[in-house]
């Protein structure tokens, strides 16, 4: 089948290579001039397992091309596929201009039946605004409008798309089943149809879901530390209850990405306006804050704020493993605190160093931020070590290593990637997440 994909970042890109990974052909329109030439080329512009063999191989099959030019996309396939971005409006709702956008654009071209599927992130009601916006520029061409909200984690998405747990199918009319069960052929039984604004709902409310289970136990793990408990060994003992699981239970320095302080934010937004006061979608949101500052506040308390000058080593600038995504990273609530107090931060990132190159080219050319070309040059006259993603990198770094390098600077584990007791017993001055 050809299928048109608009929008060809993280959600566009990962969909387009999966889908023509299963057989179908894929034209994956942007209008970003510069990202499509690059992308004819091979070449990605985000990280992410897997994403480039995929792309690359699919491109050399002809099965997966790129083009900036939308009139191509409309006339290319009978099923157009919006996977644009939905940025935060003021710091609460989604933005859904570049949706419709491309609706318009869509309904402006097409000169036969379409069935559109909205894929980005995007609030109930979206497909009734798409449907409206196509109809109020072309109501002589049959069109339908689906949701198909995307469940990709960043650092898994090729692995999510190609093993899904689910495919959520938000339809008004039966007819358009046929069309999207041949779409996801090769994944018959994890396709769920049900109603639009329950498809649209769902992928806030997992993301909601998620983000909960995470504020809930750093809040646990701030109670843990003042009551002299062990959180480790909380997590341990409710995991083992089948209704909570181990999944989602790790304390932290906060969670950040592209998709659940966005989303908890716009479902907190929109709840409020239907009448709905979102209590709980508040306090997850006000605990993520306050997690986010609390290695910051933990080395500031430790220095008694007197760190002018004083070097910081940092280990990990994006949000999570396996992507450099750096939106709403714990690593830029710590940097940024940490600048306010005159300290010079010494970081390294496996992959998202080039990312942070971007965002404080200011702060490099001040010397506020050292970029370094491995974990252990951070280490380099420092007065102490904080660590804020879990890379495997780190992980594996011995206490005899850190002992070495850091033997009177403290650390400060914002993920508990080390085991407390064996750093005590090393020597080494360490303090982690909700662990005495």
């Amino acid at each position: 089948m050809k299928i048109t994909i608009y929008g060809a970042g993280y959600v566009g890109l990962v969909t387009g290579a999966c889908l023509a990974e299963i057989g179908h052909e894929i034209l994956c329109i942007d209008i970003d001039a510069t990202k499509i030439s690059k992308l004819q080329q091979g070449i990605i512009p985000i990280y992410e397992p897997g994403l480039a063999e995929l792309v690359k191989k699919n491109l050399a099959a002809n099965k997966l091309k790129f083009s900036a030019d939308a009139s191509l996309g409309v006339a290319a396939s009978s099923v157009q596929m919006i996977t644009v971005n939905t940025p935060t409006i003021d710091n609460a709702g989604s933005d859904v201009s570049n949706i419709l956008q491309v609706a318009t654009t869509i309904a402006t071209l097409m000169t036969e039946p379409k069935l559109i599927i909205n894929k980005s992130t995007a609030p109930p009601g979206t497909v009734k605004k798409i449907k409206e916006t196509i109809a109020n520029i072309n109501n002589h061409v049959s069109f339908e409008v689906a949701s198909n909200p995307e469940f990709l984690k960043e650092g898994a998405a090729v692995m999510d798309f190609m093993q899904p747990d689910r495919i959520i199918i938000g339809i008004e009319h039966d007819r358009t089943k046929k069309i999207i069960t041949e779409i996801y052929h090769t994944f018959d039984d994890k396709v769920i149809f049900m109603d639009v604004a329950s498809a649209e709902l769902s992928k806030y409310a997992a993301n909601a879901m998620l983000a909960t289970k995470i504020s809930f136990m750093n809040e646990i793990s701030n109670i843990a530390e003042k009551v002299g408990a062990d959180v480790e060994q909380i997590k341990r003992a409710i995991s083992l209850d089948p209704r909570i699981g181990p999944y989602f239970i790790n304390p932290g320095c906060g969670y950040g990405g592209s998709c659940f302080p966005k989303d908890v934010k716009a479902l907190a937004y929109y709840a409020k306006d239907f009448g709905i006061e979102p209590v709980l979608l508040n306090a997850v949101e006000q605990v993520n804050n306050f997690q986010k500052k609390i290695i910051a506040t933990k080395i500031l308390d430790y220095f008694n704020h007197a760190i002018q000058r004083k070097v910081i080593a940092l280990w990990g600038l994006a949000f999570k493993p396996k992507t450099n995504d750096m939106r709403e990273a714990s690593s830029i609530t710590l940097m940024k605190m940490l600048w306010d107090y005159g300290a010079i931060i010494q970081a390294y990132d496996p992959i998202a160093n080039h990312e942070a190159a971007i965002l404080f080219q200011k702060e490099i050319t001040q010397g506020k931020l050292i970029l370094c070309n491995d974990s252990l040059s951070t280490l380099k006259n420092c007065s102490a070590l904080a660590i804020v993603t879990e890379w495997e990198e780190f992980k594996n770094t011995s206490h005899d290593t850190l002992k070495e390098l850091l033997p009177y600077q403290p650390i400060f584990d914002g993920r508990n990637i080390f085991d407390a007791d064996v750093m005590k017993k090393a020597g080494i001055e360490y303090f982690s997440i909700g662990r005495i």
